[in-house]
C-alpha cells in the first residue's frame, strides 16, 4: 500500500494549475445515461473515482473512449444492464447518482446501496421519497435499490436536508419526467448548477439552479452535447492552504474566485494577502497565520470539504480556534493523527477547539478519508522533520497529481511503497 513521505519545513512557492472537479465530473458523466446520443466531455480529472465510474458505465454497456489527456466521449445508446453492483460502488457513495438517469430513460434500475469515505452516516433516503413522489415503485432487497416506472411524472418535492447528490438525483430523474418538477430547499453548490448546465446543453429545461428552488420541465428526449468541467474549488481550496500553513505565496490558475468566497474570508481573516483574478488567486501568507474559527454549513457557507485543511493551519497559528462541523458527525478522525505530530486539539462533539503551536513535529500518521489525507500533508508540509502518511488511496479518489504539483511549488514530496 502506498505512502506519502514529505519532509517538512519548506515555505510553498509558485504557480499552480486546478484540475477538473470531482464532484462535478462524476454526475455529469453519469447524466450521459439520460441520452441515447454521445456526451463529449474536456477538463475532465484523471482521478479513481472517475475511473470507477467510467468503468460502471462501460459495464452497463456505454461505450467509453476516455483519450487521457482530460477528454472522454460517453455513448449510452446501448445499455444491455441497468444495474450498478456492489464490487464497483462500495467505495463511492456517488454511484447512486446513477440510479436517477436509469430509471427515468428506461423505466428501471438496480443500484447496490453506496459505500464511500468513512466519514458519517449519508441515508439515501431522501433520493428514495423523491423518486417515490415523481412515480417510482421502490424497495430494498439484499442490498440493492430496485426502482421501476413506465414515465416518471413531475411533483413538487421538498428535500428535508439539503441534499448535494440527493438534489442531482432528482434533477437528472426529472428532465425526461412528463410535466413540471419543482425541488424545494435544493442545494445550492456550484457543482449543482454545474450539472443543470450541461443538462440544459444536452436539451433539458432546468431553471433556477445554484438557488433553493430548482424547476425542470420535462423533456421527451435529450440529445448530445459538449461540456467542460468547472475547476475544483476544494482542490485550489487545499493548495491555498497548504501556502497559508507554510507562510508561503501561491498563484493557483483555472480556479473560480466566487465559489471559494468562504474560503478565502478565513484565509483573510489568518493573515493572508489575496488578490483575485477572474480565474485565478494569488495568495500571499506574510507572517505566521492567526487562529480562524468556523463552523461548516451548506453552500454558500464554509463547505465541510475544506475543515479538515482549516485545521491543518489553525495547528500551526497563533491562538486559539472553534471549529464546528455541522454536516458528518464522524469527520474529526484527522485530528486524532494531527495529534501524534503534536497538535493541540480537544474534541467535545462536533466541536473541535485547536490550540496553535509554533511548529508541528513529523511522524507516522494514517489517513482515514479524502479531506483527512489532504489536511495530514498540510500538516506534514508545516512541520520539523519527516512525515509518513500510510493508506493514501483515499487521496487518488480526489487529487489528481497533487505530490507532482506540490513539488512544483518547492515541497519535499514523494511516494512510497
Amino acid at each position: 500500500m502506498d505512502k506519502l513521505v514529505i519532509e517538512g519545513g519548506v515555505r510553498l512557492a509558485g504557480e499552480v494549475d486546478i484540475s477538473g472537479a470531482k464532484n462535478a465530473a462524476l454526475p455529469v458523466l453519469c447524466a450521459a445515461i439520460l441520452s441515447a446520443e454521445p456526451l463529449e466531455l474536456a477538463n475532465v480529472p484523471r482521478l479513481r473515482d472517475v475511473a470507477t465510474t467510467e468503468k460502471l458505465l462501460g459495464q452497463m454497456g456505454a461505450s467509453v473512449a476516455d483519450r487521457g489527456d482530460g477528454s472522454v466521449v460517453i455513448d449510452c445508446a446501448q445499455l444491455a444492464r441497468l444495474e450498478a453492483p456492489y464490487e464497483l460502488v462500495r467505495t463511492m457513495r456517488a454511484s447512486i447518482l446513477v440510479l436517477g438517469p436509469m430509471l427515468a430513460r428506461h423505466g428501471r434500475a438496480r443500484v447496490s446501496l453506496p459505500g464511500g469515505c468513512a466519514i458519517g452516516q449519508r441515508p439515501v433516503d431522501l433520493h428514495i421519497k423523491g423518486l417515490q413522489a415523481l412515480g417510482a415503485e421502490i424497495s430494498i432487497e439484499h442490498g440493492y435499490i430496485e426502482a421501476r416506472a413506465p414515465r416518471l411524472r413531475g411533483a413538487r418535492i421538498f428535500m428535508d436536508i439539503v441534499s448535494v447528490t440527493g438534489t442531482e438525483n432528482l434533477m437528472m430523474a426529472a428532465v425526461l419526467a412528463q410535466g413540471r418538477t419543482v425541488i424545494e430547499n435544493a442545494a445550492r453548490e456550484p457543482e449543482v448548477a454545474e450539472l443543470a448546465h450541461c443538462l440544459n446543453a444536452m436539451g433539458a429545461r432546468v431553471s433556477g439552479a445554484g438557488e433553493s428552488e430548482i424547476v425542470i420541465d420535462g423533456v421527451d428526449r435529450l440529445h448530445r452535447a459538449q461540456w467542460r468541467i468547472m475547476p475544483d474549488r476544494i482542490e485550489a481550496g487545499t493548495f491555498l492552504a497548504a501556502a497559508a500553513a507554510t507562510r508561503g505565496e501561491v498563484l493557483v490558475r483555472g480556479a473560480n474566485p466566487a465559489h471559494l468566497s468562504a474560503v478565502l474570508d478565513k484565509l483573510r481573516e489568518a493573515g493572508a494577502r489575496i488578490d483575485t483574478g477572474a480565474d485565478s488567486i494569488h495568495l500571499l501568507m506574510p507572517e505566521r497565520a492567526r487562529a480562524v474559527s468556523v463552523r461548516t454549513a451548506p453552500y454558500p457557507g464554509f463547505a465541510t470539504d475544506m475543515q479538515a485543511q482549516l485545521m491543518a493551519l489553525d495547528c500551526v497559528a497563533e491562538g486559539t480556534a472553534t471549529i464546528v462541523e455541522t454536516i458528518f458527525e464522524n469527520r474529526f478522525m484527522h485530528a486524532l493523527e494531527m495529534k501524534r505530530m503534536g497538535a493541540q486539539i480537544e474534541i467535545d462533539g462536533n466541536t473541535a477547539i485547536v490550540q496553535g503551536v509554533p511548529a508541528l513535529d513529523g511522524a507516522a500518521v494514517m489517513a482515514t478519508d479524502l479531506r483527512a489525507s489532504a489536511s495530514l500533508i498540510i500538516a506534514a508540509l508545516a512541520a520539523r522533520g519527516e512525515t509518513v502518511i500510510d493508506r493514501i488511496y483515499h487521496l487518488d479518489r480526489g487529487y489528481e497529481a497533487i505530490e507532482r504539483k506540490l513539488s512544483g511549488l518547492g515541497a519535499r514530496i514523494r511516494r512510497a511503497a
